[in-house]
């Protein structure tokens, strides 16, 4: 167990290593197209008062509501993110019991003082101007409706609130470890997302998010002196009196708003060709390794930007910013929070993945908490591509390490199915080692399984049919069918589902004639490739019966191997020096000493 978890230690070190402008046309698929799909939609209108002496800030929200679903609502749930950073909160609680806490948490809420903790404090709610009864439990509001919300009806809530930034401890709060001064993330009240799966009112305990997408409309007045970046465009600023500024910013189209603000930031800019504005934040009072480091980073954000538009899908907003605040590295709406003393190559990795996130969560945005696999997994996947491609490393692999996490956690007795909610995993690190590592062999041996090339078509197609929606696991395997026309709900169900193994072997070569084995319970196609005894070589694919097709290969296709079956035996056209299965490494065998065998 020790070793395991000294293993994934080094593994989790790594990852942590509107309203709209008319001129921005953001396509919204639910309106265009008539489908049995549907999904809420909310819009927020907030004046924000910020006082940056004691870190508390009163809010008034105004919160159109859309009800698309065909159900009738008798409740509304919202988040109230904030309350986790108080002691005895089950973020608190969580941290102080888990066998592996992540030490950027340990016990550190539990030791807040009250001045120092996280609060969202709602003094008043209405509903289309009645006020309505509701109870504050831990981080949810529970709001009992004064008249249920109707299908395709609009309800309109009203709340003041009140807000205290916690001491910065985990993505969010004040004065951070690298004196950033207001890191404002998950900060505000906000509505919790039903869809045909129900409510997702899910605690803050120690994982990421779900939203319901609409757009965003914020006034934001705070201390004159200090500059502030994040979700939206700003529209407007002016004086506010008594010192401050009031920030006017819209977003469109968005499912979270966040900003960060300090008055030492160095705020530049940079263009990418017919694409966004990208904005980057820092503290000028970084090392000077670390503002150099900040420089040389803007030019390659504006590559990776190009990469993931063009392998994924066009970015669909005018910015794009990098901000320095946080405690590590996480995404947001239009922008993303970093931590910024970091070597160059450490600053490039956590902008790639960060950046990432635009298109695997954000705009694809599965729900974090359910799916924490297509989120961190399919983001490890795609800018560990755009990483090796702006670097021009030209790797073998460049998803080598996201293989190796794997196969420590396949290899250590704690693996959990990737169906496992994301706070409900018995180790960090088996958390981490989930999401992030198998979660990236997920997509990468899809492409084993059904061709790169099918493989770089379903991930377009799944971005062009799912952005501005939230996609599920089902999503990314019927778009893959789509493309390719096979049947691959084995893939997802044996690899996602389960914990089964792949472990195929050779276990005989006589002369020409060649027997394999499947070990492990997890079907697969199998690539092979032969040495003969006069030296030529030849290579063979093995369809799996069950996927009812194969992928375009240049090898020698052979009869399918139905699951069941334990053995494959088929002949060679000549004497066999040497076999090996799946020479690419692609396939995620957990045992390849068995993939090869010499004739002595």
């Amino acid at each position: 167990m020790k070793k395991f978890l000294v293993s994934l230690s080094v593994i989790g070190f790594t990852f942590l290593c509107g309203a709209t402008e008319k001129s921005l046309q953001i396509t919204n698929p639910i309106k265009e197209k008539k489908t049995s799909y549907w999904q809420q939609h909310v819009d927020y209108d907030m004046d924000i008062d910020m006082d940056v002496e004691n870190f508390q800030y009163k809010g008034k929200q105004k919160l159109v509501y859309t009800n698309n679903s065909p159900d009738v609502l008798n409740r509304v749930y919202y988040h109230l993110y904030f309350n986790a950073f108080q002691p005895g909160s089950e973020m608190d609680v969580r941290s102080r019991t888990i066998q592996d806490p992540d030490p950027r948490v340990g016990d550190r809420i539990n030791k807040l003082q009250p001045n120092e903790i996280g609060y969202i404090k709602v003094n008043s709610l209405t509903q289309n101007g009645t006020p309505i009864t509701y109870e504050v439990v831990g981080t949810v509001l529970e709001v009992k409706l004064d008249k249920p919300i109707q299908p395709g009806e609009k309800v309109t809530f009203n709340m003041d609130f009140d807000g205290q930034v916690p001491k910065q401890i985990r993505r969010s709060g004040r004065n951070n470890t690298e004196g950033v001064a207001l890191s404002m993330t998950q900060w505000y009240p906000k509505m919790a997302e039903y869809d045909f799966e129900g409510w997702h009112a899910d605690p803050y305990i120690g994982r990421e998010f779900h939203g319901v997408w609409g757009d965003f409309d914020v006034k934001l007045t705070i201390d004159k002196d200090y500059v502030v970046g994040g979700t939206g465009y700003l529209k407007d600023e002016s004086k506010a009196g008594g010192g401050k500024k009031m920030l006017h910013f819209e977003a469109p189209n968005v499912h979270d708003f966040t900003w960060a603000a300090d008055p030492d930031y160095i705020h530049d800019t940079m263009q990418v060709p017919n694409g966004p504005m990208l904005h980057f934040y820092y503290k000028e009072d970084l090392p000077k390794e670390n503002l150099e480091n900040w420089k040389k980073l803007q030019p390659k954000t504006v590559e990776l930007m190009q990469y993931f538009s063009e392998n994924i899908g066009k970015y669909p907003y005018k910015q794009y910013s990098v901000i320095q605040g946080g405690d590590g590295g996480m995404e947001y709406a239009m922008s993303t929070l970093i931590t910024g003393k970091r070597n160059f190559g450490s600053l490039l990795g956590v902008t790639a993945h960060e950046l990432a996130h635009t298109w695997f969560q954000f705009l694809l945005a599965t729900n974090e908490a359910k799916h924490e696999w297509m989120d961190e997994g399919f983001t490890s996947y795609i800018s560990a591509l755009a990483m090796d491609a702006i670097s021009d490393k030209k790797s073998e692999n460049p998803l080598a390490g996201s293989y190796r996490g794997y196969f420590a956690l396949a290899g250590s007795g704690v693996e959990q199915p990737l169906t496992t909610h994301a706070d409900r995993y018995m180790y960090n690190q088996a958390y981490g080692a989930s999401a992030y590592s198998k979660g990236a062999v997920f997509m990468a041996q899809l492409g084993y399984v059904i061709g790169e090339e099918n493989l770089n078509k379903t991930i377009k197609k799944y971005f062009n049919d799912f952005a501005f929606k939230h996609p599920k696991p089902l999503d990314i395997i019927r778009t893959a069918e789509k493309i390719t026309h096979f049947e691959l709900d084995w893939y997802l169900m044996d690899f996602a589902q389960t914990t089964n193994k792949i472990d195929y072997g050779i276990k005989s070569v006589e002369g020409n004639t060649i027997t394999l084995e499947r070990i492990g319970l997890m079907p697969m196609p199998l690539d092979l490739s032969i040495t003969y005894i006069d030296g030529s070589t030849e290579d063979f694919y093995i369809p799996l019966q069950m996927m009812r097709g194969e992928k375009p290969t240049s090898a020698t296709i052979i009869d399918d191997w139905a699951w069941a079956y334990p053995t494959y035996t088929f002949d060679a056209k000549k004497t066999v020096k040497s076999v090996e299965i799946d020479p690419s490494q692609m396939m995620a065998d957990v045992q390849r000493e068995n993939n090869t065998f010499t004739v002595e």
